[in-house]
């Protein structure tokens, strides 16, 4: 049974019961009045009965046989007991005492009503009788001033039998009333606590997650508007839920389709949100939540970063290399959340900038390095051209300078082609046409156009040809990636050295190496000679009249097909570079 319906039941026993006790009380104690009012006529009249007997009769010893029968008389007559006073408070005559018993009573002029008779006036006084053992009702009424006092007494027994009877008739009606109160208060309760106990388990559904829960109201009071308060309750409950996990769900896609790092800290300065991306940059892996960021990110630089943060009004910007093997550079925004109010915690966002500083680098280096190489041919076509401003020579002299001018003009135009190309190249501009391509035939057919300048050299070439299937690729970006590789293993290949191109079918791919037995690229080297104007032996390069921009070309060539290209290298033993072209047969129709 619930407590609640128990405290019902009990609050309604409990008012019952002081109702029919409080009743009780009172009715008990009005019938009690009443009947000593009752009682007390009744005696005022028998009073008057006695005091006409005991009249002309002096209330001295001498008289006490007479007295004594007077007083016998005068209890039949008036049904009580009858007891005679002398004013000295002596008793002479008791119709419950015998007379030669009389002077064993105490005297009476103590006794409150028999006082008050002497002075004159009518008392009653209810007590036990010491004389007889019993409770009485006593009335005293005076006689001639200076006589004595006539007092009469009747048993309370009767009395107290009425009372005793209504107080049986009253517990009865109690013991009814309180079961009677209990039937009512079970019913009434439970009819309560019904509804209520439908509440509490509506609400301890809602607040376990059941949001679909709903009450169905009994009744049109109170009970019935909680009911109706719960199910908006819920329902409110259920849309603001709704909202909160679209939302989660908006942020968490948000944050694991960020391209930057996202980390949350909380006033104490633990992790209370990595994104993927962020766990990736500094390669976390575990749990990292509520664990202090130095735990989860040994990198001094970042703790600095996100304390000065913390501890600061405006967003704190600092930048951070991580890794060992393949160091980042993280670009780190941070700064205190909220802006205004107390402080609950500080968000940062790392930018992976490692490849913008390599572009910067690259960048500075290409300024660089293309000021250089165009500075290098204008100084000597300046040069050269002022000589034969401000010189008179001969035929022979003036031509020798003509040609220092031509030879370097053809370098400048060789080297702003290039820079084109590679421009058009990287921006995609260059319109690719793929089609079938004989890789084998295409490369013999450069070999076939070189062989002068590779019987100059003393240079063996063979083809080895693996595949009997086409490439799928641009015949003309095919030509110019083959002419650049050919051309470098010509010019840093020593005369009686060998240039051999292998062409290799794989399930997927047409496979194409070209290597030589040159100088060779050191391994610190091999990452960055497809950048613009890198060269191994710059000596050598500008002596052959290289641009530095050739595999920078073909690198980005090779991309656009679709492919990758890489070498593998050793000093003083040649280099190969291989790269891949889709085949023809296993293209997309």
């Amino acid at each position: 049974m619930p407590k609640i319906q128990l405290k019902l039941m009990a609050a309604l026993t409990v008012l019952v019961a002081v109702t029919v006790l409080a009743s009780g009380y009172v009715a008990e104690r009005a019938l009690r009045q009443r009947e000593l009012g009752l009682i007390e006529r009744s005696l005022r009249e028998r009073s008057e009965l006695v005091r006409e007997l005991v009249a002309g009769i002096p209330f001295e010893s001498a008289a006490t046989a007479q007295l004594d029968e007077r007083a016998r008389r005068a209890a039949a007559a008036a049904g009580a007991r009858v007891t005679l006073i002398a004013p000295d408070g002596s008793v002479v005559a008791d119709s419950d005492v015998a007379p030669a018993d009389l002077v064993r009573v105490e005297n009476h002029g103590d006794r409150k009503e028999v006082r008050a008779a002497l002075e004159g006036r009518v008392e009653r006084s209810t007590r036990r009788s010491e004389t007889v053992g019993r409770r009485l009702l006593y009335l005293a009424v005076p006689l001639a001033p200076g006589r004595g006092v006539v007092r009469l007494a009747v048993n309370l027994e009767e009395v107290e039998a009425v009372v005793a009877d209504l107080r049986r008739n009253l517990l009865v009606a109690g013991l009814i009333g309180l079961a009677a109160a209990l039937a009512l208060s079970f019913l009434l309760s439970w009819i309560t606590v019904r509804p209520l106990s439908e509440m509490r388990e509506a609400l301890g559904a809602i607040a376990r997650g059941d949001l679909g829960r709903r009450l169905r109201p009994r009744s049109e009071d109170e009970l019935g508007e909680m009911a109706e308060a719960i199910n908006d309750m819920a329902e409110e409950l259920g849309l603001r839920l709704e909202e909160v996990t679209a939302e989660k769900e908006q942020l968490h896609a948000v944050l694991a389709g960020m391209v930057e790092g996202v980390l949350v800290l909380d006033t104490d300065g633990c992790v209370t949100l990595a994104n993927p991306r962020l766990r990736e940059l500094l390669s976390l892996w575990g749990p990292v939540d509520g664990r202090k960021l130095l735990e989860v990110v040994r990198h001094p630089g970042i703790d600095d970063a996100l304390r000065a943060a913390a501890d600061s009004t405006t967003p704190v910007v600092s930048e951070v290399e991580v890794g060992q093997r393949s160091p980042r550079t993280l670009l780190i925004h941070a700064a205190a959340f909220p802006q205004e109010g107390p402080a609950m915690g500080t968000v940062a966002v790392f930018h992976d900038v490692t490849e913008l500083r390599h572009l910067e680098n690259v960048r500075r280096d290409f300024v660089a390095n293309a000021s250089h190489e165009l500075q290098t041919p204008l100084t000597a076509i300046r040069g050269f051209a002022e000589t034969l401003v401000n010189n008179d020579l001969s035929w022979d002299e003036v031509r020798a300078q003509l040609d220092v001018i031509l030879r370097n003009s053809e370098r400048l135009e060789n080297l702003i082609r290039d820079m084109r190309e590679l421009s058009r190249v990287e921006s995609r501009r260059v319109p690719l046409q793929p089609g079938e391509v004989d890789v084998v035939k295409l490369t013999e057919a450069l070999l076939a156009d070189m062989e002068p300048r590779l019987k100059e050299c003393s240079l063996e070439v063979s083809v080895a040809d693996r595949s009997a299937v086409s490439a799928w690729a641009d015949r003309r970006a095919v030509d110019q990636v083959l002419t650049n590789l050919l051309d470098n293993a010509l010019k840093y290949t020593d005369p009686g050295g060998r240039i051999t191109v292998a062409v290799e079918a794989q399930p997927e791919v047409v496979r194409v190496s070209v290597s030589d037995t040159g100088i060779g690229i050191p391994a610190e080297q091999q990452a960055r000679i497809f950048e613009r104007f890198y060269r191994v032996d710059k000596a050598r390069s500008r002596a052959l009249g290289g641009t530095g921009l050739g595999l920078a070309i073909v690198k980005h060539l090779v991309q656009a097909m679709g492919g990758e290209i890489y070498v593998e290298s050793e000093p003083g033993r040649g280099s190969t570079f291989r790269f891949a072209l889709p085949r023809a047969d296993r293209r997309p129709i």
